[in-house]
């Protein structure tokens, strides 16, 4: 067995957790390949007993058989991997370093527990859609999709923006509003979320189209089914907006015209069998907890 391992920083406080796992992984013969930059700070801190293999970017995968991509850290950093993993259907083994961890669902605790589970094939592979972004203009390259969500919104001034949206080419509303999100089950709970935007179980096949402080309180998040296609003129008193893709940026202008369909493929992340979504919606929101009982 081959793996990757990937994060976006090293934090000495995590020191004794990373090297928990590439002690694992050696106990159980797994072959490890680091990212690039990753390994170059993890050196004088972590002790390899067995020599490490170096991962490059994307490309890697079409050269070698990786059997799981594993991040360290919180959900940005699963964010971050997208980039890498991209279609080769790789499943993604989220160990959380970080804060909340909607999706990097492995406790750090856990990880011994989690490795040898993973060797033996005890796990659950979770296939989670994501959105793609169309534009008459070239934006972000070939990382057109995003697995939170896409937002537009306004940036060099206070005042609100325009939004006109379309659904599959009906019109649906004009948002006066600080911007827009359109996000997949998985964004729900992220800056949708906060927004007033609904929890959407995984697999329910829906978008979710949230108004960032809107100027009219009657408009609100709407759901709908992640078949049709979105599409977005703006206009507003700045010559720039800013159009996200998850955690990656650009400026846009009234000039692009912007759609949002579903990708042509899933991210597929690796689940403990004893965590579920319920499981975790109701522990990172602490529902049903209460300090007098």
């Amino acid at each position: 067995m081959q793996v990757v391992v990937y994060s976006r920083e090293y934090k000495q406080s995590d020191t004794p957790h990373i090297q928990l796992l590439f002690d694992t992984l050696h106990n159980e013969g797994i072959n490890a390949y680091v990212y690039a930059p990753y390994l170059e700070s993890l050196k004088g801190h972590i002790q390899f007993r067995r020599d490490v293999g170096v991962f490059e970017g994307h490309l890697d995968f079409t050269v070698k058989k990786f059997d799981f991509f594993i991040t360290l850290g919180g959900d940005g950093t699963i964010l971050g991997a997208l980039a890498f993993v991209r279609d080769s259907g790789v499943p993604i083994v989220g160990i959380n370093l970080g804060r909340l961890g909607f999706l990097a669902s492995i406790e750090k605790k856990r990880i011994p527990e989690a490795i040898r589970m993973l060797y033996r094939g005890i796990y659950s592979i979770d296939e989670r859609s994501m959105l793609f972004l169309e534009s008459n203009l070239p934006l972000f390259g070939d990382m057109r999709f995003a697995l939170n969500d896409c937002t537009l919104l306004k940036r060099d001034t206070s005042s609100m923006i325009t939004i006109h949206t379309y659904v599959n080419g009906a019109y649906l509303n004009s948002y006066w509003a600080d911007g827009l999100i359109v996000a997949t089950p998985t964004g729900s709970t992220g800056y949708s979320l906060s927004c007033g935007g609904p929890i959407i179980f995984p697999n329910s096949g829906n978008f979710v189209i949230t108004p960032v402080a809107p100027h009219n309180l009657s408009v609100r998040p709407i759901v709908i089914s992640d078949n049709s296609i979105i599409s977005f003129e703006i206009e507003g008193r700045a010559e720039n907006f800013l159009c996200t893709l998850d955690s990656r940026f650009e400026s846009i202008t009234s000039a692009h015209q912007l759609a949002v369909r579903k990708n042509d493929f899933p991210v597929r992340l690796v689940q403990l069998l004893d965590v579920n979504f319920l499981q975790t919606i109701r522990d990172k929101l602490i529902w049903g907890a209460d300090s007098r009982n």
